[in-house]
């Protein structure tokens, strides 16, 4: 099998499944209990909470745990709202990802006023357009720091800087950068930032959400003591324990792996351009995770492109894999100004710890022969601009 769609999930680092195991086996004690089972189970939650913490460059207490990335998204944007009561505007990008999305559409339909910034071609927000939608009753400005498609970086540090002019908090989806690209809370200037365990080798079911300590934020889940009484329940701390091996293993060996994989991306990226001709490549070239490829392939349907690798054990995706049962053109392409058709014709082909040069290798070889075969038997144009 060859796994190339890293930005849906990662494979699970081995390290981190005998992590997991063993806590599992040895540690069933619920970490609220004052025992000596209980503290120890409460003694690892700490110590996962400390290296993600150290990893953002946080304070342990500005780190709370959540159930997904998804969730972290909607308790940031939900609980500054529910925090501000006098305030009722959000801005937000285009091409965010559904969790901030469709929760920014809940909020519209609470009677709040969401600004959509557009993007550019290559995906890259309109600093003028943010600047111009604040006003003294914006509460939020949520930005991704890397888009899940494409891959385009944002400039949270600038976006910060503008918001903190007028006093505006600022949130940043880190979920497709934070392990591939440096993510410091201080350097992005950013009150609150999301993160998920099983877009870095880990388990599904976990993820965290920074929050600036001052900050003013409403719980999303009510209920006991846990995580500061934001987020009550029962933690996942198996869960959480194994979040915290996989970013003990990013601050290990995440440079020479995000070097390696740059190289593998490039080399790929590189092959399939000039051995498919009549492609488009959808980005930035420099301000991009360089992990993520994009490519529209005008004249067929991306899904069959995806069913033909699959039967080679070659997995890709047709777009997000949030939103991959949708019949509708990802708004991400349509926000950067592409025709629905190409936008149908899109593979995003994302790369991780696991691949190997042998990997770009076996997709060089059958990628093209795959899109030859599929433009012999459609109506490919091959003129088409």
């Amino acid at each position: 099998m060859i796994y190339l769609d890293n930005n849906a999930t990662t494979p699970l680092d081995p390290k981190v499944c005998e992590k997991t195991s063993w806590f599992l086996r040895e540690h069933f004690g619920n970490p609220s209990s004052l025992y000596p089972i209980g503290r120890d189970a409460r003694e690892l939650v700490t110590e996962a909470r400390q290296i993600i913490a150290s990893a953002l460059g946080a304070g342990r207490s500005e780190i709370i745990f959540t159930g997904s990335g998804t969730e972290s998204d909607n308790f940031a944007l939900r609980g500054v709202f529910d925090a501000f009561p006098d305030k009722d505007e959000l801005i937000t990008s285009a091409i965010e990802h559904p969790a901030v999305i469709e929760t920014a559409s809940y909020l519209e339909r609470q009677g709040k006023k969401v600004t959509y910034v557009p993007v550019d071609t290559f995906g890259r927000i309109d600093l003028e357009a943010l600047k111009a939608a604040l006003s003294p009753r914006t509460a939020l400005i949520s930005v991704m720091h890397s888009n899940n498609e494409i891959g385009t970086i944002q400039s949270i540090s600038e976006i910060s800087r503008i918001a903190k002019e007028s006093g505006t908090l600022v949130h940043t989806d880190a979920v497709q950068s934070f392990g591939k690209i440096p993510v410091d809370v201080d350097a992005l200037g950013v009150d609150l930032l999301s993160i998920s365990a099983h877009k870095v080798y880990g388990p599904k079911g976990v993820g965290a959400l920074y929050i600036r300590k001052g900050t003013r934020i409403q719980p999303l889940i009510y209920g006991g003591h846990q995580e500061r009484q934001l987020r009550s329940g029962t933690e996942n701390t198996a869960g959480i324990v194994g979040f915290g091996e996989a970013v003990r293993i990013l601050g290990e060996r995440s440079e020479e792996d995000n070097e390696r994989i740059a190289g593998l991306a490039a080399r790929l990226k590189q092959g399939i351009e000039d051995e498919i001709p009549k492609i488009h490549f959808n980005g930035p070239e420099a301000e991009r995770v360089k992990s993520t490829l994009n490519f529209s392939f005008p004249g067929l349907e991306a899904e069959a492109i995806l069913l033909a690798l699959a039967t080679k054990d070659i997995y890709v995706a047709t777009g997000s894999a949030c939103s991959e049962d949708s019949e509708e053109v990802s708004h991400v392409l349509n926000a950067i100004g592409m025709r629905p058709e190409f936008a149908r014709s899109t593979l995003r082909i994302s790369l991780g710890r696991f691949n190997t040069e042998d990997d770009v290798d076996t997709v060089l070889r059958e990628l093209p022969e795959i899109v030859r075969k599929l433009r012999e038997i459609s109506a490919f144009d091959p003129d088409l601009d």
